[in-house]
């Protein structure tokens, strides 16, 4: 039987900045958009969220709900610079990581040794070596599938350290809300409640195909996981398929002057990533939502790799103008790349598109 540990950061964002300012401890902190604007919250402090505060909170209505509350912007080099400490302290233990963002991932540890090849006492020595490192707090979940894993992580935080051992877990996901099923939203929790699914248990006393009837694909998963199954291995090397940036303007912009000068500081931080990555792009992306909210794409594909802020504006001024950019109020950009590859060299000034100008 495998060994899962999930470790998850706790508010990890918010906890940076308040390991970095010392004075911020014990404080509300959010991080995310412009309060004043229409930013949103990326993450909140335990202190923030006792005020109800949450990721993705519009920003203003997190400053309605605690007014002394402190709102800073994300500071992604420091995000990054920690999670690159806490893999390093993964990898001591397995090579079997599966990162799923910068502050949470799966370690299976099922052929490791170390700790006489107790889970349990390897995601204990990870927490300490986590907090001793970076001064930063993760929770652990152990079982024996990522499903549990995931859900285990979950039951004690902040610092917490939960086991759902084989014996256990039927009996941990029969008592367990819907809601509160990893993989299950909001939509999908009421569309349950309508069927008289509120637990665990009323999930699994549903017949595979009336699950599927009512959910489609996605009612096998949720057969399975109602018992506790989930074969889906740890993978450690994910295959990126995409990568982005985007920015909510607090006024709408309703010229193409407007457009081409916030642009450029977009295609920068998105040709850093991937610099940092060390990826190019086949594929570019324009991101239009307009003030009514009504949201496009456009897209263009090319034979050679991008990977520069300059050839990203240059990939971008044909989108913009199969675009109504200039017409009506923008709302909002995002730059997506994708057909991702690893980059090669060299491979500067290779690129040669096929239409003329020097771009916006």
């Amino acid at each position: 039987m495998r060994k899962i540990i999930h470790i998850d950061m706790d508010a990890f964002y918010a906890s940076v900045e308040q390991r970095d300012r010392p004075e911020l401890r014990g404080r509300p902190v959010v991080v995310g958009g412009d309060p004043a604007g229409r930013g949103v919250v990326a993450a909140a402090s335990y202190e923030a969220r006792r005020f109800g505060i949450h990721s993705a909170m519009p920003a203003a209505r997190a400053a309605r709900a605690c007014p002394e509350a402190v709102f800073l912007r994300p500071r992604f080099d420091a995000y990054r610079a920690a999670s690159r400490q806490i893999h390093d302290i993964f990898r001591r233990y397995t090579d079997l990581v599966e990162p799923l963002s910068l502050d949470e991932a799966y370690l299976d540890v099922t052929d490791t040794d170390a700790c006489h090849g107790s889970a349990t006492l390897m995601a204990r020595e990870i927490k300490a070596a986590i907090l001793e490192t970076t001064g930063l707090v993760a929770s652990a979940g152990i079982s024996y599938n990522k499903f549990l894993a995931k859900l285990a992580s979950d039951v004690d935080k902040p610092d917490g350290l939960y086991v759902i051992d084989p014996t256990a877990a039927q009996a941990f996901i029969d008592q367990l809300p819907v809601g509160d099923f990893h993989g299950v939203g909001p939509a999908t929790e009421r569309r349950m409640h309508r069927h008289g699914i509120k637990t665990g248990r009323d999930l699994r006393r549903q017949a595979l195909h009336q699950l599927v009837d009512w959910f489609g694909k996605a009612g096998q998963h949720y057969h399975q996981i109602a018992r506790g199954i989930d074969e889906r291995p740890v993978v450690s090397q994910r295959v990126r398929k995409s990568l982005g940036h985007e920015t909510t303007f607090g006024t709408d912009l309703r010229h193409r002057e407007e457009v081409e000068t916030v642009l450029p500081p977009l295609a920068r931080q998105v040709a850093a990533e991937l610099a940092g990555r060390e990826l190019c792009a086949r594929t570019v992306t324009l991101k239009v939502k307009y003030a009514d909210f009504a949201q496009i794409t456009r897209r263009r594909t090319f034979d050679r790799p991008l990977s520069s802020a300059d050839e990203l504006l240059r990939a971008l001024g044909p989108l913009l103008d199969a675009t109504e950019i200039g017409q009506r109020p923008v709302r909002l950009l995002g730059i997506i790349c994708s057909s991702l590859e690893t980059r090669r060299a060299p491979l500067l000034g290779e690129l040669d598109l096929d239409w003329p100008g020097e771009g916006i």
